[in-house]
């Protein structure tokens, strides 16, 4: 049995934060923040019990979720629709939002796209690329915005590491600070080098969010079915905590044999008539115009 199992639920996570302000007083503590992707209502009460601090619906659900080939095949329909499902779960922890695909073109469509997230429930939006104009009209509108460098799905990036070269890693620290001097409050670092997220994150006084970029940002982010197996492809950035393409085909395998030999329901599965009811209705049923 992997160790992970025997660890109590909550571990670690007995005071959730709520806000923005929160998080960025457990980055000053020096406290790792957990972030994981939630798309549906009892993954975010399983998640929440389990002491995440910030629950993603991202654009990543359309991939993981709806089967579109891409991300960019999101809309802010879906966002909405799977926000509104996390928030139900969701009574503490904090519920951050992808903008999708070219719902952030010009700051009065970004604000009104964000402003429908947050009407669905979320806390927060997170965007995609350097784009501070943007990130500036979110803050300006009182709306928490986290930034988003590194590999971007919505630009649809060869899936690499950024910022591997000198001049790559240069233009990426410098959008990061730029990105945090337009008001951004917390922004997700993926695939980068660790040395550039070590910089990165030294550099800020926002959280950072890594995925693929070493062991020295702020926290981390995993999308939740990679880590619970379910995502048939291996990924160096994710560990698997839990095989769910073995666990579930076996279940369902079961099921569908006991079902076939009639072993499933048993008795404990269902309920009988009282007696003199049953006996009531088989004489209904017999009598001539039963």
């Amino acid at each position: 049995m992997p160790e992970w199992l025997n660890l109590p639920l909550g571990l670690g996570g007995a005071s959730l934060p709520k806000d923005m302000a929160t998080l960025r007083e457990m980055k000053e503590r020096g406290e790792p923040i957990a972030m994981l992707t939630c798309y549906d209502y009892p993954t975010a009460l399983l998640e929440e019990r389990a002491g995440v601090d910030v629950m993603l619906v991202g654009d990543s659900v359309g991939t993981n979720v709806l089967g579109y080939a891409s991300e960019i095949e999101v809309t802010l329909a879906d966002i909405r629709h799977h926000v509104r499902a996390v928030r139900r779960g969701v009574s503490e922890g904090y519920l951050l939002a992808d903008l999708p695909y070219r719902t952030y073109e010009d700051e009065t469509s970004a604000v009104a796209n964000a402003q429908e997230l947050l009407l669905s429930g979320a806390d927060g939006v997170k965007l995609e690329g350097v784009r501070p104009r943007i990130v500036q009209a979110l803050s300006r509108a009182g709306i928490d915005v986290c930034a988003h460098i590194g590999l971007s799905m919505q630009a649809q990036d060869q899936v690499r590491v950024k910022g591997k070269t000198f001049d790559e890693a240069r233009t990426i620290y410098e959008g990061a600070v730029a990105l945090e001097q337009a008001g951004a409050k917390m922004m997700v670092l993926e695939l980068l080098p660790d040395e550039l997220a070590q910089a990165i994150t030294r550099r800020l006084g926002i959280p950072t969010i890594g995925i693929g970029a070493g062991p020295h940002t702020d926290g981390q982010v995993l999308v939740v079915q990679d880590m619970l197996g379910v995502t048939a492809r291996a990924m160096r950035h994710a560990r698997t905590y839990l095989n769910l393409q073995e666990l579930l085909p076996t279940a369902f395998s079961a099921y569908v044999a006991d079902v076939r030999r009639r072993s499933f329901p048993a008795d404990q599965n269902y309920s009988h008539m009282r007696e003199d009811d049953a006996l009531a209705m088989r004489g209904w049923l017999d009598a001539p115009n039963g």
